[in-house]
């Protein structure tokens, strides 16, 4: 039996693509966009001496940026997720970043495999664009699983604000201060636009159709009604702060209770894989008999759409919205 690396060669220059994407993002923005500091970004900013409008400036810059290139054709791929995990880099930067690694994946390919020039090509590009995507995807998830956190504990604080008889722009400023990022910075921007005429529930709809988070939606409407219609402000939070630690409760104990099936599910779907990978490693010329034939090309072609439908289904049934 002989065994052939190049399948793992191939899954090892996907891997090494991926740390260098965030290789790369730390080491031209290190810990400035770390979201596990003590100290939230804005506050950071104006500490270093940048004034409170050019630090608006530039944070609302980085958290626009990113749909206002939803119409370029590669960019647009990606453009949705990496304005909620609010990336640094500006879409120039992201394409050129995957160019790079795309031409880096290539050369590790030709210098580690045999494959044939139009496959390293094909390959190459997926290295590249897929590690992008695989990257700022998870960036965007953890985003805004802190921020979906953080959101009750930061409610109860302008609760807190409102009883002792602060304005409520003056609350979100409080909260803003004692907040870690990423919602830290995120409120900083509300108070700040709302110190230069903003309405407060207008940016506080803009976040959540950013973020696209159903809580800030609920307290954008709340803060808009009382606005409107008058009320108890802190009453209405209080019950809104309740009903979103209830809801990331139940949200927590349903993930608990489907842990098993999404596993099981996510097993399902990659086996298939790892089972193609394993029976070339070990045996490459295990398809040596029928690869000549024509119904090899439409067979794997059949089973390929088979494999991406079984996933999708997988995916469905597992992803249980709370």
């Amino acid at each position: 039996m002989t065994l052939s690396i190049e399948p793992l060669i191939y899954i090892g220059i996907f891997v090494g693509v991926v740390l260098l994407v965030q290789g790369i993002y730390l080491m031209v923005f290190g810990k400035s966009v770390s979201m596990t500091a003590r100290v939230n970004r804005r506050l950071s900013m104006l500490e270093k001496g940048g004034s409170r409008e050019d630090v608006l400036a530039k944070l609302r810059k980085e958290m626009d940026q990113h749909m206002k290139s939803r119409t370029v054709p590669l960019y647009s791929l990606i453009a949705d997720k990496a304005q909620k995990a609010n990336i640094a880099f500006t879409p120039q930067q992201l394409i050129f970043v995957m160019i790079a690694l795309t031409f880096a994946a290539f050369i590790l390919m030709t210098m580690l495999t045999g494959a044939a020039l139009p496959l390293r090509v094909l390959l190459s590009v997926g290295m590249g664009v897929g590690a992008v995507y695989y990257w700022v995807n998870s960036k965007a998830k953890k985003r805004i699983s802190l921020i979906e956190e953080q959101l009750p504990d930061a409610v109860e604080l302008m609760v807190r604000s409102l009883r002792v008889g602060h304005p409520f722009v003056t609350a979100i400023g409080t909260v803003a201060k004692e907040v870690a990022d990423p919602l830290g910075s995120e409120l900083g921007v509300i108070a700040d636009e709302a110190a230069y005429g903003k309405d407060v529930a207008e940016s506080i709809g803009a976040m959540a159709e950013r973020l696209d988070l159903q809580d800030l939606r609920f307290l954008a409407v709340a803060v808009g009604i009382q606005q409107t219609s008058g009320g108890n402000l802190a009453e209405i939070l209080d019950g809104l702060a309740k009903v979103i630690r209830a809801r990331f409760r139940l949200f927590r104990r349903v993930k608990a209770i489907t842990a098993e099936a999404k596993w099981s599910g996510n097993f399902l779907s990659v086996f298939p894989l790892l089972a193609l990978v394993g029976i070339n490693v070990m045996q490459p010329d295990y398809y040596a008999d029928v690869i000549g034939t024509q119904y090899f090309i439409p067979a794997c072609a059949i089973v390929g759409v088979m494999l991406f439908v079984n996933m999708v289904f997988m995916r469905m049934m597992v992803n249980i919205k709370v």
